[in-house]
C-alpha cells in the first residue's frame, strides 16, 4: 500500500517542483486557500497555542498571525517539494549564508560543530551550505512511516551532499564520525516536545515551563563539538538568509543546560519578532501541566 501511494503522488510532486516560480507561488496562494478556509488543517490547535504564549494579543492580532502562518507553511511545504529539482545555483541564490568565511575558517581547522535547529521559517532548505563547503552535513532525523517517502527525502538531501541518519542511531553514527578524517556538521531540530517519560529537562520556552531536547547539547558536549544556533530569518517570499550563531567552542565547559537556554533565548527572539515563522501546528506545550518524571531537572 506504502508503494502503490508514492508511486501515485511522486508523479504529482514531481510536477509540482517544476513549475516556473510564479505559477508555484500563485499554486502555494491556492493551497493556502484550501487548506486554510475549507479543511480548517489544524486551526484550533495553532488558535491554542497562540493564544497560549501571546495572552496580551487581542483575537484580531492572534488571527493576522494565524493567516500569515498558514501562508508561509504552505510555502514552505512546497519549498521542500521544489527540492527534487531545484539547482544548486537557485538553491545558493534563494537562501543566503551571510558568514560562510567563519565556516571556511572552522573547515580549516578541522573542526567539527553542532548545528542547533528550529522550525523557523525554512530549515529545510539549510542544505545550501553542502553545495558551498566541504564540510559534511549530517541531519539527524525521525524516519518517516512510508519507507518510500522517507527514501526520497534522503535522496533529495543526498542531492545537496547532506546525509541523513535516524535519531536513534545518532550517538552511534557520530562517534563512528569523529574517528575519521575531515569535518562534520550535525543538525538537529531541537524546539519540539520530547515524550514525558523521557523527558530530562524542564525550562521555559516561550514563558511556559514544558520539557526540552537536550540530546544536541549531551552530543556536544561528549564529543567536544564547536556548537551553533542556524539562525534563519525570511527575507521575502522565496528567499531566506541564515546566519551560523556561535554558542561555545567549549561545551565541555559549559555548565548543564546552558547551552539549550541560549539556543532557545535566540529562538524565543525570532518568535516574538516575527511569530508567524514559527511551526504554531506541533503541540509544543502539551505537556506543561504533567507531572515531572522522578529525576527531571527544572529550572
Amino acid at each position: 500500500m506504502h508503494l502503490l501511494i508514492y508511486r501515485v503522488v511522486y508523479p504529482i510532486l514531481w510536477c509540482i517542483s517544476k513549475l516556473p516560480w510564479g505559477l508555484f507561488y500563485a499554486f502555494s496562494t491556492g493551497i493556502y486557500y484550501f487548506v486554510y478556509y475549507i479543511i480548517g488543517y489544524r486551526k484550533k490547535a495553532v488558535k491554542e497555542n497562540l493564544e497560549l504564549v501571546f495572552p496580551q494579543k487581542t483575537p484580531k492580532e492572534i488571527k493576522k498571525i494565524r493567516k500569515g502562518f498558514y501562508k508561509h507553511m504552505c510555502d514552505m511545504f512546497l519549498e521542500m517539494i521544489k527540492s527534487i529539482s531545484i539547482s544548486n545555483e537557485e538553491m545558493i541564490k534563494r537562501f543566503k549564508v551571510t558568514n560562510l568565511d567563519d565556516l571556511k575558517n572552522l573547515e580549516a581547522k578541522g573542526k567539527s560543530m553542532m548545528v542547533f535547529m528550529a522550525h523557523y521559517a525554512s530549515y529545510e532548505w539549510s542544505n545550501v551550505v553542502d553545495i558551498q563547503t566541504k564540510i559534511q552535513a549530517v541531519g539527524i532525523y525521525k524516519p518517516l512511516g512510508n519507507i518510500y517517502f522517507d527514501r526520497l527525502v534522503q535522496r533529495i538531501r543526498a542531492r545537496f551532499g547532506s546525509r541523513l541518519i535516524p535519531n536513534r542511531n545518532a550517538m552511534k553514527e557520530i562517534t563512528k564520525d569523529q574517528k575519521k578524517d575531515g569535518v562534520y556538521m550535525y543538525g538537529l531540530v531541537s524546539d519540539q516536545s520530547p515524550k514525558l517519560h523521557r523527558s530530562q529537562y524542564w525550562t521555559d520556552f516561550m514563558g511556559i515551563k514544558v520539557p526540552t531536547f537536550v540530546g544536541a547539547e549531551v552530543l556536544a558536549k561528549r564529543l567536544d563539538l564547536n556548537v551553533f544556533y542556524l539562525k534563519v530569518s525570511k527575507i521575502k517570499r522565496g528567499y531566506y538568509e541564515a546566519t551560523f550563531v556561535p554558542i561555545t567552542d567549549d561545551p565541555k565547559s559549559c555548565e548543564d543546560y546552558a547551552i539549550v537556554k541560549d539556543y532557545l533565548r535566540m529562538l524565543e527572539e525570532q518568535i516574538y519578532k516575527e511569530p508567524q515563522y514559527y511551526l504554531w501546528t506541533h503541540k509544543r506545550w502539551k505537556h506543561r501541566n504533567a507531572e515531572k518524571p522522578k529525576g527531571a531537572t527544572v529550572d
